[in-house]
């Protein structure tokens, strides 16, 4: 417009024209500066409630590992990672954004937007057509910090929106301009761009760290309760009424959902005042139990399940039941003619009903005691040849139920006289005379202390002697003296007494006592 073969005064025109439209070009120019340093002060503000967001986030998340660790510990795991992996890269374009200010002075906290109109990175980040080493730390940061989110997430399915959308945002592969030149990545965002934009774009590529940080949180906290919340964790519970039928009784329950989750681990688990390790017994979200069963009878199961949810512990009452019956391990195998109990024992029994407590059982007839111990029982038959055991009980449901059976009555039977414990003794003249006459039970289930009072002693060619107590007197010992040698003695008519009883023992059978 003023070259060519104008007149000056069409020159002056003509530059008065082009200064007229600088100064529109200028006054847009800052107009537009103001813009980005504008939006710059928005992203700002932005990523400031975005980190005080994501550290709730995050804090739930930690909660939620302490309470379930299980279920969140490795999700926690995962977002600490991911809030490593960012705030390096975040921090990385907080300190570009410093080199980028420098050289503006701030004017009441505020940097001078409509002075940032030239580029301050140009010569930093580029050189030629390739990056300067600055230039390459910057696109080595940007890699890292996409490489270190995809491999903190992993291959899941579930986080391939994010994933996506981590690679659109972050990706430093070249791009093609509106010609379709290539271009590369710093080049096409920044280069020649004034330094107020560059500014903004920083921090909008920090918005988006920060965007990233909440969708991969909110997608942890999602899909750890999808997982919770799935029926694939639930199995058809059958609760019956309780624990053991008889037969011929209706069976009484309920079906319910139950969940076996890993994930869902109690804190503290109390079962009949006794607390469980649940280093040892907790399997797949399950409580294994194991303790004494106790008695025949009905037994409740009382307890206590403790979750922590929001930090706080929540109780969840345990109430169950349960019936002990005999073992199974064991015939019922009874000599019907060996029913017999013997008159002047205390004969021992065990008494129980099948199913049923103890104390719930109840057994009567004549010389029939109850013992200390569960099911014990002392029997002292008196008269007669018979004694018939009458049994009640009361089953859970408070039915009552009998029985009975008739055991025989025997007496003790002949005791077996002894001299040095030996039916039929050798020995010398002097052996016998200090001996003790004994009588004893041979092959009796009861042990019973049965003294000798008296027996009549028979030395060849001597008198029979009759003795009292159980030792040779001064008469027997004399007539033993008198004995030679390969001599029978006989020792018959031995006389007992039960001690701590009136029966009367039957005859006791004769020893002998050879003499060598």
């Amino acid at each position: 417009m003023a070259g060519g073969k104008l007149t000056p005064r069409q020159k002056m025109i003509n530059l008065m024209y082009l200064v007229f439209i600088a100064m529109l070009a200028l006054n847009m120019s800052k107009e537009v500066l103001t813009a980005f340093g504008l939006m710059n002060e928005k992203f700002d503000t932005a990523n400031s409630s975005l980190s005080d967001s994501n550290t709730a986030l995050l804090g739930s998340i930690e909660q939620k590992a302490t309470d379930s660790p299980d279920q969140f510990k490795e999700v926690y795991k995962k977002a600490s990672e991911i809030k490593s992996v960012s705030k390096v890269f975040y921090d990385f374009l907080e300190k570009t954004k410093v080199s980028v200010e420098s050289g503006f002075e701030k004017e009441e906290g505020k940097l001078p937007y409509e002075a940032m109109d030239k580029s301050t990175i140009d010569e930093k980040w580029f050189s030629g057509d390739g990056y300067s080493a600055e230039g390459k730390t910057i696109v080595e940061a940007f890699d890292k910090y996409r490489k270190g989110i995809e491999s903190a997430l992993g291959n899941n399915v579930k986080y391939q929106v994010i994933l996506d959308n981590l690679k659109k945002k972050f990706s430093t592969e070249d791009i093609k301009d509106g010609e379709g030149v290539k271009k590369k990545y710093l080049d096409y965002h920044f280069k020649g761009f004034p330094a107020i934009a560059t500014i903004a774009k920083l921090s909008a590529l920090q918005n988006d760290v920060k965007s990233v940080e909440a969708d991969i949180y909110n997608a942890f906290l999602g899909n750890a309760l999808t997982t919770v919340a799935s029926f694939r964790n639930y199995n058809a519970i059958v609760i019956p009424e309780k624990s053991a039928f008889f037969a011929g009784e209706q069976f009484k329950g309920k079906v319910v959902l139950g969940r076996y989750d890993k994930s869902t681990v109690p804190t503290k688990v109390v079962v009949n005042g006794g607390e469980i390790d649940l280093t040892n017994s907790l399997q797949d979200g399950q409580v294994m139990l194991g303790f004494n069963a106790g008695n025949v009878g009905e037994h409740d199961i009382t307890g206590k399940f403790t979750f922590m949810e929001e930090g706080k512990p929540v109780d969840i009452d345990i109430k169950g039941n349960y019936v002990v019956v005999p073992k199974p391990n064991s015939a019922t195998i009874s000599a019907d003619k060996m029913n017999v109990v013997y008159r002047g024992v205390v004969n021992p029994m065990t008494i129980s009903f099948a199913g049923i407590s103890d104390d719930k059982v109840s057994a009567s007839a004549p010389g029939l005691t109850k013992g200390s111990k569960v099911g014990q029982y002392n029997m002292s038959p008196g008269q007669g040849r018979e004694v018939t055991i009458n049994v009640t009980g009361k089953l859970p449901d408070g039915q009552g139920v009998s029985d009975k059976k008739t055991f025989r009555i025997k007496d003790i039977p002949a005791p077996q006289g002894k001299i040095r414990r030996e039916v039929a003794a050798k020995g010398p003249k002097s052996s016998l005379e200090v001996s003790t006459v004994t009588a004893e039970l041979d092959d009796f289930d009861f042990d019973l202390n049965i003294n000798v009072v008296g027996f009549n002693i028979k030395v060849p060619g001597q008198p029979t002697i009759v003795v009292s107590g159980n030792k040779m007197d001064g008469r027997a010992k004399a007539a033993i003296s008198k004995a030679a040698r390969g001599d029978v003695i006989i020792i018959s008519e031995v006389k007992t007494k039960l001690a701590g009883s009136s029966i009367m023992l039957k005859k006791t059978a004769p020893c002998t006592f050879e003499v060598q």
